[in-house]
């Protein structure tokens, strides 16, 4: 088996291809960086059909914190877009037998969700806080399903929620939610600030995927086919941003006061993911310890920044 990751280097594709070199895979990588260009399709098209691979994550991604993402909206779609139907495409003229496994977000449920069960889905508009990456997401499923349905392509899509852990991006602005405010609150305790802002009233509720375990599941989809219906995979578990903050302030040892900016929008209300279908895909499965991830991100940043 060979293995192809579409955006190697970031914080996903590095921890992946890492995972897969280690279980013994032949895994090649590819990003902007490493002169390959998703949405340049005839140089995309020449990488997929000179490495010939029978597996290919799609991992690539244009994504940044929620205020990014909302005043950079049509790049965030556009290139999200564009790089699925590049994929798709390549796939479908080259080997329509190569299997794509892909992570979607969970923010590509309705803003109104609660318990977020795959059957409803669709069933409402993404929140407008994350109109353009939530949509882009949602499109991805429509490509998959398309082309399935013409061509018989094999997609594994998988629902996750925000991820975190070590290895991401150091700036707030691009990194996931968790990591942002932990990189923000290692800049106020080295200040000697008094305060913390958090952004937004602290009141929603998140479920967070740390990044091993975000890759064990996808590990995971090698062994499942045709999973064009995505599956959640989530605990079910969710923590206010609030309360977030407080195990993370608790965890570095910062001494200040947890404030919040309410100027700042708070996005979905509740997000916490069924694991009804999961616990049958994956019944094994363990997960990581929340609060032990929180450290091990601490301490990562800590070295690096």
């Amino acid at each position: 088996m060979k293995i192809v990751i579409l955006g190697k280097t970031g914080f996903i594709g590095q921890n992946l291809y890492a995972r897969l070199v280690k279980d013994g895979y032949t895994v090649v990588g590819c990003s902007r960086s490493t002169g390959v260009d998703i949405l340049n399709y005839n140089q995309f098209r020449d990488f997929i059909a000179k490495e010939d691979p029978t597996v290919i994550y799609n991992v690539a991604c244009h994504v940044g914190s929620m205020r990014y993402v909302s005043e950079h909206a049509a790049d965030v779609i556009s290139d999200n877009l564009q790089m699925s139907i590049n994929l798709y495409r390549a796939v479908k003229e080259l080997n329509p037998d190569i299997k794509i496994i892909q992570p979607l977000a969970n923010c590509g449920y309705p803003g109104d969700s609660s318990i977020q069960c795959e059957e409803n889905w669709l069933a409402g508009d993404v929140h407008e806080s994350v109109f353009s990456f939530g949509n882009s997401k949602r499109c991805m499923y429509y490509v998959s399903k398309c082309y399935s349905d013409q061509y018989g392509i094999n997609t594994v899509n998988l629902l996750f929620p925000n991820t975190y852990g070590p290895g991401d991006s150091i700036d707030p602005n691009h990194t996931h939610a968790i990591n942002g405010m932990i990189i923000r609150m290692l800049e106020a305790k080295r200040s000697g600030d008094r305060q913390f802002v958090v952004w937004g009233t602290g009141k929603p509720v998140r479920e967070w995927a740390y990044i091993d375990d975000f890759i064990e599941a996808l590990v995971g989809g090698l062994k499942l086919d045709n999973i064009i219906h995505p599956i959640n995979v989530g605990q079910q578990r969710g923590y206010s941003i609030s309360e977030s903050a407080r195990l993370i302030k608790e965890e570095m040892g910062f001494n200040g006061e947890i404030i919040f900016d309410t100027n700042h929008q708070d996005g979905d209300p509740i997000k916490i993911m069924s694991r009804q279908r999961f616990d049958v895909f994956f019944a094994s499965f363990e997960w990581y310890d929340h609060r032990q991830g929180l450290a091990n991100t601490i301490k990562y940043y800590e070295g690096v920044l």
